[in-house]
């Protein structure tokens, strides 16, 4: 599994102090929670749920390993 998740799916801005410093704020689900929900919607279809569960978080790494490669 990945230790790389991504970071938030939907990141908000959060004002860290008084100076109007910001910083992206978590806002529930990570981008490969995200990625392999996306998976798990067609793999459901054709595998077991253990099965599309691990599918789903291969193709989920796999796109985020992808992600960093590109320029």
């Amino acid at each position: 599994m990945s230790t790389k998740d991504g970071g938030p799916m939907f990141p908000i801005a959060t004002i860290v102090n008084g100076n109007g410093d910001v910083q992206p704020g978590w806002n529930g689900a990570s981008l490969r929670d995200w990625f392999a929900g996306q998976v798990l919607a067609a793999a459901c279809s054709e595998e077991g749920p253990e099965t599309a569960a691990i599918l789903a978080y291969e193709y989920a790494d796999a796109m985020l390993a992808q992600r960093e490669k590109q320029p």
